[in-house]
């Protein structure tokens, strides 16, 4: 029989530390006692309308509903090595939530929580609004959609990653990633793509300095470049751009198409070129 416990205060180290099967309605995990680890080692638990001020309280869990909580500042660091975890309606403030957690869904929650979600497998974030540094950092099988990002270095050495419907207020985003593929979104920052192999972008908007170098297996389907600077240097590229381009400057190999270019750079190359640079 499931456990329940209601409108409680829990503060002491450990409070529920191996329970399973368990509800908790509008639990605050706070107190003076300032213990840490509240649910560590759980298993099939759910908490609705819960207040985390307590560090490190999901830790090693499994099979976890999160409904309409808050992690507020004090909580750090809130979940981490905890498989099947279902979330919406979240509000994070702790610092590096989620890292190296596995089969995570999290739905229509705002999330304000630096280093978020590092080397974790098997994610899905629909209407999410997060603000991060380094988010996502070497994680793995990602799906977002409607995603509202801002913040510097997202998505470094991720793996297998599907972005929808999402504005990326970012920089370095993308760097070293492998098979990523961005669709119907804007991009804005600095340095977009770096080092990453296998990236398509998919009727995306990207704005921003130097993006998309050293790039292998790069592909862009009718997107647009705005402001986009000494774009594409040094990167295996296939591009179909609706619109302008600022400026390339010595892509390696591939193909490129635009209706115009402010400038075209083929000078001062280290390496052999072969790309072509084409006007539709």
């Amino acid at each position: 029989m499931k456990k329940i416990y209601e409108n409680e205060k829990h503060g002491e180290e450990r409070a529920y530390y191996g329970a399973k099967d368990t509800l908790f309605i509008a639990p605050v995990f706070d107190g003076e006692e300032d213990g840490e680890s509240a649910l560590k080692e759980c298993s099939e638990i759910e908490v609705r309308n819960g207040v985390f001020n307590l560090r490190y309280p999901l830790w090693h869990c499994e099979e976890v509903l999160l409904d309409t909580c808050v992690l507020s500042e004090t909580c750090r660091a809130p979940i981490w090595y905890t498989t099947d975890l279902n979330a919406h309606n979240l509000t994070v403030k702790g610092v590096k939530c989620l890292r190296e957690c596995s089969d995570v869904v999290i739905r229509n929650s705002d999330i304000d929580s630096e280093e978020f979600g590092w080397k974790c497998s098997d994610v899905l974030l629909a209407d999410v609004k997060l603000n991060s540094v380094y988010a996502f950092f070497a994680s793995s099988d990602v799906r977002i959609n409607n995603l509202t990002f801002t913040g510097k270095y997202s998505f470094q050495y991720v793996e297998n990653a599907e972005i929808s419907n999402s504005v990326l207020n970012t920089k370095d985003a993308f760097w070293h990633s492998k098979n990523v593929t961005v669709k119907d979104s804007v991009i804005e920052g600095e340095y977009l793509g770096w080092y990453s192999e296998g990236l398509t972008l998919i009727n995306c908007t990207i704005k921003g300095t130097q993006p998309l170098c050293y790039c292998r297996k790069l592909n862009l389907v009718n997107c647009k470049m705005i402001d986009t600077d000494l774009s594409f240097e040094y990167s295996d590229v296939n591009a179909d751009i609706d619109g302008s381009v600022l400026s390339v400057k010595n892509p390696l190999s591939g193909t490129i198409k635009a209706s115009s270019y402010g400038q075209v750079i083929l000078e001062g190359s280290v390496k052999k070129l072969s790309a072509k640079i084409l006007t539709k």
